[in-house]
């Protein structure tokens, strides 16, 4: 049927066999297209328990714990009030390097902690 609606735009003398095969897989890839836009499937989303995300906090919270005190506060200055570099190196009293390094090294050992690795001491 459609090679017969489009019979007007071959060309006399062109290969044929192949106008025809272009003709049908244009119709293959518009209908995966159509059948791909109205699908009636909807992926399913997992959606994480309550209860495992408080698991996770109280983990976060012991990990945080076990840091040593002046990365802990370096990281709690950084991360969670959200000061500069600059900002905190003046509180604490410390070069912005230092603070940095500190930083990092908190966020190695509680990423190590929360995946479950033992981390050798640094």
């Amino acid at each position: 049927m459609k090679v017969l609606s489009a019979c007007d735009s071959y060309v006399p003398g062109t290969n044929f066999p192949a106008w025809v095969h272009r003709i049908m897989v244009n119709q293959f890839i518009t209908d995966v297209r159509r059948q791909r836009e109205y699908s009636d499937q909807v992926p399913e989303l997992g959606i994480r328990a309550a209860q495992e995300d408080l698991t996770d906090l109280r983990e976060l919270h012991v990990a945080f714990q076990r840091l040593p005190k002046d990365q802990r506060e370096a990281l709690r200055l950084i991360a969670v009030e959200e000061l500069s570099y600059e900002e905190v190196s003046h509180t604490i009293g410390c070069a912005v390097g230092t603070l940095k390094s500190r930083v990092h090294r908190a966020r190695l050992q509680l990423r190590s902690d929360m995946s479950g690795e033992s981390r050798a001491a640094a």
